[in-house]
Protein backbone atom coordinates (compact mmCIF):
# COMPACT_ATOMS: atom_id res chain seq x y z
CA UNK A 1 0.00 0.00 0.00
CA UNK A 2 2.96 2.59 0.31
CA UNK A 3 4.10 2.02 -3.09
CA UNK A 4 0.68 2.53 -4.03
CA UNK A 5 0.34 6.19 -2.15
CA UNK A 6 4.15 6.74 -3.06
CA UNK A 7 3.37 6.90 -6.44
CA UNK A 8 0.02 8.91 -6.31
CA UNK A 9 1.76 11.43 -4.78
CA UNK A 10 4.40 11.42 -7.63
CA UNK A 11 1.61 11.11 -9.95
CA UNK A 12 0.09 14.46 -8.79
CA UNK A 13 3.16 16.05 -8.33
CA UNK A 14 3.87 15.82 -11.89
CA UNK A 15 0.84 16.59 -12.83
CA UNK A 16 0.84 19.77 -10.52
CA UNK A 17 4.44 21.01 -12.45
CA UNK A 18 2.60 20.44 -16.00
CA UNK A 19 -0.46 22.25 -14.86
CA UNK A 20 1.52 24.94 -13.71
CA UNK A 21 3.68 25.67 -16.82
CA UNK A 22 0.85 24.93 -19.03
CA UNK A 23 -0.56 28.67 -16.98
CA UNK A 24 2.95 29.55 -17.60
CA UNK A 25 2.97 29.21 -20.61
CA UNK A 26 -0.84 30.22 -21.29
CA UNK A 27 -0.45 33.64 -19.61
CA UNK A 28 2.62 34.36 -21.65
CA UNK A 29 0.36 34.79 -24.95
CA UNK A 30 -2.33 36.82 -26.10
CA UNK A 31 -5.30 36.33 -24.38
CA UNK A 32 -8.31 34.67 -26.21
CA UNK A 33 -11.49 33.60 -25.30
CA UNK A 34 -10.03 30.05 -25.96
CA UNK A 35 -6.58 30.38 -24.30
CA UNK A 36 -8.76 32.33 -21.32
CA UNK A 37 -11.19 28.79 -21.34
CA UNK A 38 -8.15 26.47 -21.33
CA UNK A 39 -6.44 29.08 -18.19
CA UNK A 40 -9.60 28.20 -16.35
CA UNK A 41 -9.44 24.31 -17.05
CA UNK A 42 -5.89 24.27 -16.14
CA UNK A 43 -6.31 26.22 -13.11
CA UNK A 44 -9.11 24.08 -11.59
CA UNK A 45 -7.17 20.89 -12.57
CA UNK A 46 -4.78 22.77 -10.59
CA UNK A 47 -6.47 22.72 -7.71
CA UNK A 48 -8.29 19.45 -7.87
CA UNK A 49 -4.38 18.04 -7.93
CA UNK A 50 -2.76 19.81 -5.43
CA UNK A 51 -6.08 18.91 -2.90
CA UNK A 52 -4.90 15.32 -4.13
CA UNK A 53 -1.52 16.00 -3.38
CA UNK A 54 -2.01 17.29 0.41
CA UNK A 55 -4.67 14.46 1.60
CA UNK A 56 -2.49 11.76 -0.41
CA UNK A 57 1.12 13.31 1.25
CA UNK A 58 -0.67 13.61 4.93
CA UNK A 59 -1.84 9.97 4.43
CA UNK A 60 1.67 9.34 3.59
CA UNK A 61 2.94 10.84 6.76
CA UNK A 62 0.33 9.18 9.51
CA UNK A 63 -0.23 5.68 8.24
CA UNK A 64 2.67 4.83 5.11
CA UNK A 65 5.91 5.62 6.05
CA UNK A 66 8.22 6.75 8.71
CA UNK A 67 5.41 8.14 10.76
CA UNK A 68 4.77 11.82 12.30
CA UNK A 69 7.52 12.63 14.70
CA UNK A 70 9.94 11.37 11.62
CA UNK A 71 8.03 14.02 9.45
CA UNK A 72 7.68 17.03 12.06
CA UNK A 73 11.52 16.73 13.22
CA UNK A 74 12.78 16.93 9.68
CA UNK A 75 14.08 20.38 8.08
CA UNK A 76 13.82 19.87 4.86
CA UNK A 77 10.13 17.84 5.22
CA UNK A 78 8.77 21.10 7.18
CA UNK A 79 10.41 23.60 3.94
CA UNK A 80 8.74 21.22 1.77
CA UNK A 81 5.21 21.30 3.52
CA UNK A 82 5.63 25.18 4.23
CA UNK A 83 6.51 26.23 0.56
CA UNK A 84 3.83 23.93 -0.59
CA UNK A 85 0.79 26.06 1.57
CA UNK A 86 2.64 29.51 0.21
CA UNK A 87 2.30 28.29 -2.90
CA UNK A 88 -1.12 26.92 -2.51
CA UNK A 89 -1.65 30.62 -0.80
CA UNK A 90 -0.14 32.46 -3.86
CA UNK A 91 -2.44 30.43 -6.42
CA UNK A 92 -5.50 32.16 -4.85
CA UNK A 93 -4.33 35.12 -6.68
CA UNK A 94 -4.16 34.00 -10.44
CA UNK A 95 -7.59 31.67 -9.66
CA UNK A 96 -9.84 34.40 -8.47
CA UNK A 97 -8.66 36.28 -11.76
CA UNK A 98 -9.61 33.65 -13.78
CA UNK A 99 -12.80 32.49 -12.32
CA UNK A 100 -13.83 36.41 -12.53
CA UNK A 101 -13.58 36.03 -16.27
CA UNK A 102 -16.74 33.60 -16.57
CA UNK A 103 -19.02 35.93 -18.00
CA UNK A 104 -16.91 37.11 -20.25
CA UNK A 105 -16.18 33.55 -21.64
CA UNK A 106 -19.71 32.85 -21.51
CA UNK A 107 -20.53 35.86 -23.52
CA UNK A 108 -17.99 34.75 -26.48
CA UNK A 109 -15.67 37.77 -25.64
CA UNK A 110 -11.69 38.12 -24.47
CA UNK A 111 -11.46 38.98 -20.56
CA UNK A 112 -10.36 42.31 -20.04
CA UNK A 113 -7.24 42.08 -18.04
CA UNK A 114 -5.13 45.33 -16.64
CA UNK A 115 -1.59 45.01 -17.08
CA UNK A 116 -0.68 45.07 -13.51
CA UNK A 117 -3.33 42.24 -12.60
CA UNK A 118 -1.21 40.38 -15.82
CA UNK A 119 2.31 41.25 -14.13
CA UNK A 120 0.76 40.10 -10.91
CA UNK A 121 -0.51 37.25 -12.14
CA UNK A 122 3.01 36.40 -14.18
CA UNK A 123 4.84 36.64 -11.33
CA UNK A 124 2.92 34.44 -8.89
CA UNK A 125 3.00 31.73 -11.55
CA UNK A 126 7.10 32.45 -11.75
CA UNK A 127 6.82 32.54 -7.92
CA UNK A 128 5.14 28.97 -8.52
CA UNK A 129 7.56 27.49 -10.27
CA UNK A 130 10.60 28.51 -8.49
CA UNK A 131 9.16 27.31 -4.92
CA UNK A 132 8.74 24.02 -6.64
CA UNK A 133 11.77 23.64 -7.82
CA UNK A 134 12.57 24.37 -3.76
CA UNK A 135 10.37 21.57 -3.39
CA UNK A 136 11.45 19.55 -5.32
CA UNK A 137 15.37 19.80 -4.22
CA UNK A 138 14.03 19.26 -0.29
CA UNK A 139 12.31 16.12 -1.32
CA UNK A 140 15.49 14.75 -2.47
CA UNK A 141 17.45 16.04 0.92
CA UNK A 142 15.26 13.88 2.81
CA UNK A 143 15.75 11.04 0.42
CA UNK A 144 18.91 11.10 1.61
CA UNK A 145 17.89 11.24 5.19
CA UNK A 146 19.60 15.15 5.32
CA UNK A 147 18.99 18.31 7.20
CA UNK A 148 16.82 16.81 9.83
Amino acid sequence: MSTLFAFLHHLCAFTLVATVAIEFTLIRQELTVASARRLQVTDLGLGIVAGLLLVIGVLRVFFFEKGPDYYWHSHAFLAKFALFIIVGGLSVVPTMEFLSWRGAITAGQVPVMAAGKRRLVTVIIHAELAAIAVILLCAAIMARGGWV
